[in-house]
């Protein structure tokens, strides 16, 4: 990744407060293109493909150096209602409360769930806790007729799909 921002570094400028123009550092180019894919994939997009899913949350959750849970809530046609990023961990473990995701899920009268969080460490395998954890939010959001569709992780510009993977 340093080397990939070194050369972004030189191009892409941001201007400051006073109007100057400075090269934009690793951190703002993320931040700018988490705004543009908000921008580009609004409520109501249609996620019909597993790849136009990942493709989103890789822009949402690749460049993070801590770990990241987040949902995508859809309605019964699989339109985004409505992506939260919902628990912030370290750099190797975020604590995720199952009730939490149902209370959101609920408020947002989601009818389907995409859970996704990254794994810093480059490594997209599912963890044992990976495994563990999606059954216990798959559970839980199955009480009030949720459907869980998928949990993505990401680590950088690759992903694991546990309903890819038979796991889900």
């Amino acid at each position: 990744m340093s080397q990939l921002s070194l050369a972004f570094d030189a191009s892409l400028m941001i201007r400051d407060e006073q109007g100057r123009y400075l090269p934009a550092t690793a951190e703002q180019i993320l931040d700018a293109a988490r705004k543009v894919i908000d921008q580009k994939v609004q409520r109501g997009a249609a996620f019909t493909s597993s790849e136009l899913v990942k493709e989103y949350l890789i822009a949402k959750l690749g460049g993070f150096e801590h770990e990241v849970f987040s949902a995508l809530f859809l309605d019964a046609k699989h339109h985004l209602i409505q992506y939260v990023e919902m628990f912030r961990g370290t750099i190797d473990s975020a604590s995720v409360y199952p009730r939490e995701v149902v209370k959101e899920a609920l408020r947002l009268n989601a009818a389907a769930v995409i859970f996704a969080h990254n794994h810093p460490s480059g490594n997209p395998e599912p963890s044992q806790a990976d495994k563990v954890l999606t059954q216990r939010l798959k559970e839980a959001l199955a009480l009030v007729d949720v459907r869980s569709l998928d949990h993505i992780i990401v680590a950088g510009q690759c992903t694991a799909s546990f309903a890819e993977l038979g796991l889900l």
